[in-house]
């Protein structure tokens, strides 16, 4: 009896342990956001104050296939996939859109000004309320919606060079289909 005390214990903490060991390399990729194939959440952004572009809402998002990117100029990860939003945007016929989150206007206005502003529309979300209707919980991430406004995918994390041709332009093409 007294092992069978002993031993449980042990037993716990060892299904505890794998359960943490399997886990530790899974990709943040993986999950998958309950609004693929379902419509963009209705929501309306105002523009960046002094922005030289527009915010955009719902509407926006019909007609042609967009890109919807959720950023932020305190987001490290942000900076890095920034090039790749550039160059995303002079090389795919598409409407790249930024969701500015939880952002003060002139930090939001001052990273597109370093970085320059790869996006057709940028809506500010101060309240994170838009973000959170998304399924954001955690910037970057970046979606693809059809010319009917259905969200067909989405990257959770930076986008890479890899990501971009793996992942991104494949959803994009798909998505024209």
């Amino acid at each position: 009896m007294r092992y069978i005390l002993f031993g449980l214990p042990l037993l716990a903490l060892a299904a505890l342990v794998a359960i943490f060991a399997f886990s530790i390399n899974r990709d943040p990729n993986l999950v998958r956001s309950v609004l693929i194939d379902k419509p963009a959440p209705a929501f309306v952004l105002a523009a960046v104050p002094e922005l030289d572009v527009p915010g955009f809402d719902t509407a926006s998002l019909k007609g042609q296939v967009s890109v919807v990117n959720v950023f932020a100029s305190w987001c490290i990860p942000c900076r890095d996939e920034h090039p790749l939003l550039m160059a995303l945007r002079d090389t795919a016929d598409i409407r790249l859109l930024g969701i500015n989150q939880n952002d003060a206007p002139e930090n939001a206005r001052a990273f597109l000004a370093e970085l320059s502003n790869p996006y057709d529309a940028v809506g500010a979300d101060r309240d994170r309320r838009v973000s959170i209707d998304w399924g954001v919980y955690g910037v970057p991430e970046t979606f693809v919606v059809d010319a009917d406004g259905i969200i067909t995918f989405k990257h959770v994390g930076p986008l890479t060079p890899q990501t971009l041709q793996s992942d991104l332009l494949p959803a994009i093409a798909r998505a024209r289909d």
